[in-house]
């Protein structure tokens, strides 16, 4: 009887533990499964963010470019056409020269116009920073903004300029937008300094102004343009640091690394594993 017994608590243990074995098995099954739905339904959310927000962008940078080609049209092609037909009204005592000079003259300003518009016409869609490129694109601008006088910008490319995805370029060249609107409109600043720095495993994109600078922590609504810079980089991978002070301009400073970047150059979201 005793082995008996012995025989029916090994039984019973087995079956217990066999019995704890498979809930063990299911449980983590079941949690494993919840676990790797919630994943799939997350990754789907930061997709569909990720594409408003690109979507947000894009239609900003449209505002941003009309915006400028009202002010161009207004303040430079329509002011160099009015001139054009002052100097056209050529006085009826003119001498034949005169009159040949002032046409010279209008023909090089109608030219001037026509490579002012074609330029323009370029900027009319976000297309153009797709087809020219980050670089490009930020070199047409620093040039527009020095040869309006507005504040001087020294430019600075640094290493083996290559592709960083469309997506990624469209919401980096929005983010310097961003921050060089501020520097015109707030900083006071003389002069803005941009450096896009090419290495193998990193990029960094810098923007420094010697304008008046501020407190981050102290601005009105929290600083909600300096927070859609933040949260516009780290849907591209990417890490903005903000840095100012009063009376030291601001510096800010995107930098992708590639072992953080949870976005392909396409605009894919890739999970960290």
């Amino acid at each position: 009887m005793h082995k008996d017994e012995e025989l029916i608590v090994l039984i019973i243990a087995g079956t217990i533990m066999l019995l704890l074995l498979g809930i063990f098995i299911i449980s983590f099954l079941f949690f494993y499964q919840k676990k790797h739905n919630q994943n799939a339904i997350d990754k789907e959310h930061l997709q569909v963010r990720f594409q408003q927000e690109l979507l947000k962008t894009q239609v900003e940078m449209q505002e941003q470019t009309l915006n400028h080609i009202s002010r161009e049209i207004h303040d430079n092609i329509t002011q160099v056409l009015s001139f054009v037909k002052l100097n056209l009204a050529i006085p009826a005592k003119a001498t034949r020269e005169q009159a040949e000079q002032k046409i010279s003259e209008s023909r090089n300003l109608v030219a001037q116009v026509i490579n002012d518009l074609r330029d323009l016409s370029k900027s009319l869609s976000y297309e153009h920073i797709v087809q020219l490129g980050l670089v490009k694109t930020i070199e047409i601008e620093a040039g527009r903004i020095n040869k309006s006088g507005i504040i001087a910008i020294e430019l600075a490319i640094g290493g083996d300029a290559h592709n960083l995805g469309e997506q990624r370029e469209l919401v980096l060249f929005r983010i310097f937008q961003e921050a060089l609107n501020n520097a015109l409109k707030h900083s006071g600043a003389k002069q803005l300094k941009i450096s896009l720095d090419y290495f193998d495993h990193l990029f960094n994109l810098t923007i420094r102004d010697n304008g008046v600078g501020f407190l981050v922590n102290a601005l009105p609504d929290g600083g909600s343009g300096l927070r859609n810079m933040v949260n516009r980089a780290a849907l591209i991978g990417a890490v903005a640091v903000i840095d100012s002070a009063p009376g030291k301009g601001c510096c800010i400073k995107i930098a992708i690394d590639p072992l953080t970047q949870n976005i392909n150059a396409n605009g894919n979201h890739n999970s960290p594993g």
